[in-house]
């Protein structure tokens, strides 16, 4: 399959899953900057092949013997030459135990591949879930050889950085919850309020998940994510962690508020704290024009 006609049946796919579930809490692109490239590819015959896998989230609610609904949240990738290889999913829930949520995603992704070699397959995956996922709550798992040391492996596979574009940020509530929440998952980064607003998170791939998953449940008028970086972590440990960091915590900065609400912040410095940090090539992906 070429390349272009993948990219197209992508394309396909996502309107579809647009269409059937049209709420935000049932589906969401999680990066529209990878679908935008993954668009302007169809359509320009020129165009470099995209540089980012469209990511997004589909969450599953049913039903339960010991609750009335529970919802599962699948966190999917899809690689650049999907369908001719499979999508990378997640299935997460609070119900879930560690060694549990490994068994249901092992399960999901052998279904898939003696299934669904090379054709479109998320509804199809998304009906697994729907029909499977609860059994995995309840089920006993002595004989399931997972340590709590592969359990933790398993999840502690990738460092991610969030950038997020936000059209503003004042609220002051809203602020303590991206400090207090950043804190409460282990991520770094920073906010800067005003207009735009601009905020990093960074940490293992599931905090950010879950922090993006409670920051665009807020009322906003426009929140994004602008870019994403996922990399895979050698041994998954703490330290390695810390050597992935471009910030020590996270922190709210604020450069020589100025105009007639003193909401505008100065993006020259904004610039220059990012070229520190390393990331000065973020300003152009956030503002469309080079940093000086």
């Amino acid at each position: 399959m070429a390349n272009q006609e993948a990219a197209e049946i992508q394309i396909s796919e996502l309107d579809l899953l647009s269409s059937m579930f049209p709420y935000e809490e049932e589906f969401a692109i999680t990066d529209q900057l990878a679908l935008a490239e993954l668009k302007y590819y169809v359509e320009n015959e020129s165009a470099e092949v995209p540089s980012s896998k469209v990511q997004f989230i589909l969450n599953v609610k049913t039903e339960v013997p010991t609750a009335s609904t529970v919802e599962f949240s699948m966190a999917c990738a899809l690689p650049f030459k999907y369908p001719t290889v499979l999508p990378e999913i997640t299935v997460r829930s609070s119900l879930l135990s560690r060694s549990q949520q490994i068994l249901l995603n092992s399960d999901l992704k052998t279904y898939l591949m003696e299934n669904f070699s090379g054709e479109p397959c998320m509804l199809s995956a998304r009906e697994w879930v729907k029909d499977h996922a609860a059994a995995y709550i309840d089920k006993d798992l002595s004989s399931f050889s997972v340590t709590a040391s592969d359990a933790t492996q398993s999840e502690v596979t990738m460092f991610t950085r969030l950038w997020i574009y936000s059209h503003h940020i004042y609220n002051k509530q809203k602020r303590k919850n991206i400090i207090d929440w950043a804190k409460e998952l282990s991520l770094s980064g920073f906010c800067m309020p005003g207009k735009p607003g601009v905020v990093c998170v960074e940490g293992l791939q599931s905090s950010c998940e879950e922090f993006w998953s409670r920051i665009r449940r807020l009322t906003w008028k426009r929140i994004l994510i602008r870019h994403r970086e996922d990399v895979s972590l050698e041994g998954g440990g703490h330290a390695e962690i810390q050597k992935q960091r471009k910030f020590p915590t996270l922190e709210e900065k604020c450069f020589d508020a100025h105009g007639a609400r003193g909401n505008h912040m100065d993006l020259g410095q904004l610039y220059h704290f990012l070229e520190e940090k390393g990331c000065a090539d973020i300003f152009q992906m956030y503002f469309g024009v080079e940093g000086h």
